[in-house]
């Protein structure tokens, strides 16, 4: 794991076991945060590697509890995709410079209810193919190939589109059912057009002074889904990057607590070739920006003119690895953060947003203060270390 896939994870700096170590019934694991800032909602990633001395292969029996002795909810997660978990994630709380340290044991599989679920997605067939997901905070979706041909609306984009949410409990499956959700009935609604632009954070290819980007995705896959993290990826089919054909995989995911989802991008270019990506905020309706090249982020504040009980405000972000970063751009429909894809042609980085009217964000200057204590996570990534008792 590079660095840039480590906020709201770990830094691998644990003490590993050995070959031929003894198997124990419990595990101390302690994380740091060095930040002088306070960091709630972090989640803290275990491998099976770490977990490995506890002799238990059935990572759903994995069990956790805090320093007083809490039980702590955890999830087993699976990211390579070959439907066995290879990870344990758990949340906590981190003040300014602080050290918290848990205990690991094995007990029965975890048995979920659905109160303890903050983070959700799925394919949605009965909405011409989209693909939605939430936490806690915030919502998005965006759009398979059905909607490209559907007689009432069609639209063609690989954009991220966005839903406000006033509430902290799980919407988009009741939304969908009373399929009025552009209204706000108490709980927020789809106030945000993201059309043919990037939305909240969609990506594309940038070559001669121009975006390519994606048609609607065609193939989705889950790998994650809560209580604690979505994972899924979307499959893009080939389209033209200035002469060359490039397919794409997004991978997607979002953690419960959070404003911003993490995008891990893989391209397929039909031939060797560097690639430049373009990470975009759509244009309309924004009144003020704001990058900084010293922490790679990029923030927008604009009106959503939608809001038919009064106007609000939407905060929009990306936040992307300095080592990564070549230039903010802009075309005709968004703002722009330019980036230079690695060799074996991928890119990750993460993008969100916040709603004044969802109680989290009052104002731009607020907004701004968020995305930026996020990007200095980024740059500093909670520290565990993992022995045996």
């Amino acid at each position: 794991m590079n660095r840039i896939e480590a906020i709201l994870t770990i830094t691998l700096v644990a003490t590993l076991p050995t070959f031929g170590q003894t198997a124990t019934n419990k595990l101390i694991v302690k994380t740091i945060n060095k930040l002088e800032i306070a960091r709630p909602s972090q989640t803290i990633e275990l491998s099976a590697q770490q977990l490995a001395p506890l002799g238990e292969k059935d990572l759903r029996k994995i069990h956790v509890k805090d320093a007083a002795g809490k039980e702590l909810l955890c999830q087993s997660v699976d990211t390579d995709g070959d439907y066995h978990p290879d990870a344990v994630i758990l949340q906590s709380d981190f003040a300014a410079v602080a050290t918290n340290n848990f205990t690991v044991t094995v007990g029965k599989k975890w048995d979920y209810t659905k109160d303890q679920f903050k983070a959700y997605g799925r394919f949605v067939r009965e909405r011409f193919d989209d693909f939605a997901w939430e936490n806690d905070r915030i919502a998005h979706r965006t759009y398979g190939k059905a909607l490209e041909t559907w007689k009432e609306e069609p639209l063609t984009s690989s954009a991220i589109d966005v839903w406000t949410k006033r509430v902290s409990s799980l919407v988009i499956n009741g939304w969908y059912m009373l399929d009025n959700y552009h209204v706000d009935h108490g709980e927020g609604a789809d106030f945000y057009s993201a059309g043919s632009t990037r939305g909240n954070g969609g990506d594309g290819l940038w070559a001669g002074d121009k975006l390519w980007a994606a048609r609607n995705f065609v193939d989705s896959r889950v790998l994650a889904c809560g209580p604690i993290r979505v994972i899924f990826e979307l499959t893009y089919e080939p389209f033209d990057v200035n002469g060359t054909k490039v397919s794409e995989v997004r991978r997607i995911s979002l953690d419960a607590g959070q404003n911003l989802d993490h995008y891990q991008v893989r391209y397929q270019p039909e031939h060797p070739t560097a690639l430049t990506v373009g990470i975009g905020i759509k244009k309309k309706d924004v009144t003020q920006t704001e990058s900084k090249t010293d922490r790679c982020t990029l923030t927008t504040w604009e009106q959503l003119r939608d809001d038919k009980l009064g106007h609000s405000h939407l905060g929009q972000a990306i936040v992307l690895d300095p080592k990564s970063f070549v230039k903010t751009a802009e075309d005709d429909l968004n703002y722009l953060v330019l980036a230079k894809a690695s060799k074996d042609n991928t890119i990750s980085y993460w993008a969100g947003f916040g709603w004044d009217k969802s109680g989290q964000f009052s104002d731009y200057d607020s907004w701004k203060a968020y995305a930026d204590e996020f990007a200095r996570g980024v740059l500093s990534p909670i520290e565990v270390s993992v022995s045996g008792d």
